[in-house]
């Protein structure tokens, strides 16, 4: 009898939980954006905001929170009322924040829910023509032999740019001065310049670059080719064991979010990036529409935390 009771309980509970999700929602829906308008983030986070808003037929508010290298914003949502109402779309400062801030008033594991793998992006890794390398392997015999004197550009200290080129650095036993800027423009400036000469960024920042020939493109960074450029080798490919570095755009929602509305939020993300016109605006911009369900997103986390926790504990990277 209590088996019964215990299972007439669960279903009631479960059919509760259905029924509020298929009402869900019912008032505008907010999504956190822990970045200043105009960046990669916002522009995931206002495409997927503006198709939901007609999916749904309530507003999709892109809400940008930055500050204290994303954390301000994390700590938004981690905190919020766990209802689906407060979202967090971010990048891979999600798995590098743990390892880079030891005094967080949240555990990312914890208190964020994976809803969506939304999107990713492979970085590249260019020079400027000045540099006589046209490989990563030409790359790498440069920089042994002028140990110090080549410098790297990237967005700040503790980036995805930065941690990715320590990775490289110390994969290949390589030395290179890293210059550390206030955003993407200015760094992608500086390599055109040639005030710095090595790079990692994203894809779609420096291929208009490379076909007019103020950059030259050596690898992109994924563990394998992208369709985007089919033709150049990945770092991995060019004798760089185990290396693979992309830029990727999550969603998140607060932990103990009912899986119902989880689910429903899922589902929704996953048909609109399988829209043929969101796509196509996606990969416009050097991104590639991944979805998947919330496990994807929790064990790609996993390992992002693993791999980038380690590079910063093996080189000793600081946030600023």
């Amino acid at each position: 009898m209590r088996s019964g009771a215990v299972k007439a309980a669960t279903g009631v509970v479960g059919t509760l939980l259905c029924a509020h999700a298929a009402a869900w929602p019912d008032k505008p829906v907010r999504i956190v954006n822990p970045y200043t308008p105009g960046g990669g983030v916002d522009v995931v986070g206002r495409a997927i905001a503006h198709q939901l808003n007609e999916v749904w037929g309530q507003p999709v508010i892109v809400d940008n929170r930055p500050g204290a290298g994303t954390t301000i914003g994390m700590e938004i949502v981690a905190h919020a009322v766990p209802d689906g109402y407060t979202l967090l779309v971010n990048n891979g400062s999600v798995a590098t924040a743990p390892a880079l801030y030891r005094k967080l008033s949240y555990s990312v594991v914890r208190d964020l829910a994976p809803v969506s793998l939304a999107v990713q992006s492979p970085y590249v890794l260019a020079v400027h023509p000045s540099v006589k390398a046209g490989s990563v392997q030409e790359l790498i015999q440069l920089a042994r032999a002028q140990p110090g004197k080549l410098s790297y550009g990237s967005v700040g200290v503790g980036s995805l740019a930065h941690l990715m080129m320590e990775l490289f650095k110390s994969s290949t036993k390589t030395d290179m001065v890293h210059v550390p800027y206030k955003g993407g423009a200015p760094s992608t400036t500086g390599l055109l310049s040639g005030e710095i000469q090595v790079i990692f960024t994203p894809i779609a920042t420096m291929l208009p670059h490379a076909k007019t020939g103020k950059a030259r493109l050596i690898a992109v960074s994924s563990a394998k080719r992208v369709e985007l450029a089919p033709d150049l080798p990945s770092v991995a490919e060019q004798g760089v064991a185990g290396f693979d570095g992309t830029s990727w755009y999550p969603l998140f929602a607060p932990a103990r979010t009912p899986a119902a509305i989880i689910q429903k939020i899922n589902g929704d993300i996953n048909r609109i990036l399988q829209k043929p016109e969101v796509r196509s605006r996606f990969l416009s911009m050097g991104m590639v529409p991944v979805g998947g369900a919330p496990e994807v997103l929790r064990d790609y986390l996993d390992v992002e935390i693993r791999r980038w926790g380690k590079v910063i504990a093996d080189t000793g990277v600081k946030a600023e």
